[in-house]
């Protein structure tokens, strides 16, 4: 809950940063006199910015289970479940969060954690990771997401993503808005060179902010290995589980999981949720 309440108070410093610098470089003024209510334009850019992806976090938990087919459960389904139920409360239990909802979906190897709150999570692992792995190597991967649980790790890339929103959206409009006067000579109102900027702007600064939230997507990764380590008291079994992933073919998530899976990827370095796997392991032996 304190994060969420981060969350929404991060929302307004940043509308009242905004604010500030608009008025402190004369561009309050300047867009008065254009008729460009600057009010209005903060207000949408932190609702379309924040709004997004508030609802997303608030609804994490309910889209994973449907779009990776997620099966809910609690022990007495089996042998392996139960194993897996009390080795993710025996983790929760040493992270000092509450107990997650547990998981299980069809596919190759892959795990992930999501939902808003630390007490009330969702950790679900894939059925190839329990049949292709040691349990030493899946406890150290369950290890890893209760670290990211335990980090607040789903709401803070949440706030991140939901700042640059609103950056992106906001800047892209007044940089437009300068650019139709400055160059295009709109006279009133905006013409097409406005909404040419915008599109134009969205995708370039889009594509600034997605480096930022995938190098923080990259940092956590490092600091969940670690977390993970820590909980299990030894690097080791972490260890094998990456060298192990290094090696297998890996579940592809839903777009919206990719962040939070224990292994994933993208478009080039830059933009790349997961650091390469030798890294990670080269970071648990550095560190063991």
């Amino acid at each position: 809950m304190k994060r969420v309440l981060l969350l929404v108070a991060t929302n307004v410093a940043v509308m009242v940063v905004l604010s500030i610098v608009v008025s402190i470089f004369g561009l309050d003024r300047w867009m008065t006199a254009e008729g460009i209510d600057h009010t209005t334009l903060l207000f949408m850019s932190a609702i379309f910015g924040f709004g997004g992806a508030f609802i997303s976090l608030l609804l994490s938990k309910t889209l994973a289970k449907w779009q990776a087919g997620v099966q809910l459960i609690d022990g007495t389904e089996g042998t392996s479940e139960y194993w897996l139920v009390q080795t993710v409360k025996k983790l929760a239990d040493k992270a000092g969060v509450g107990m997650p909802e547990v998981g299980i979906f069809d596919g190759p190897p892959n795990a992930f954690a999501t939902g808003a709150f630390k007490d009330s999570a969702l950790v679900a692992v894939s059925t190839g990771l329990l049949q292709g792995m040691s349990k030493d190597e899946v406890e150290a991967v369950v290890g890893h997401e209760i670290a990211h649980v335990a980090n607040g790790d789903m709401v803070t890339l949440t706030l991140i993503q939901g700042v640059l929103n609103t950056f992106v959206f906001f800047l892209s409009r007044v940089v437009g808005s300068i650019i139709d006067k400055a160059v295009f000579r709109s006279e009133r109102g905006t013409g097409p060179g406005y909404w040419i900027t915008v599109l134009v702007l969205q995708f370039v600064f889009g594509i600034i902010a997605a480096m930022i939230v995938a190098w923080f997507s990259r940092w956590r990764e490092f600091r969940a290995d670690r977390g993970s380590a820590d909980l299990l008291g030894q690097p080791r079994s972490m260890i094998a589980a990456l060298t192990r992933l290094g090696g297998l073919q890996t579940a592809e998530l839903p777009q919206q999981l990719k962040s939070f899976g224990i292994a994933g990827g993208g478009v080039g370095a830059l933009l790349a949720s997961h650091p390469p796997i030798e890294q990670r392991i080269a970071a648990l032996q550095a560190r063991a």
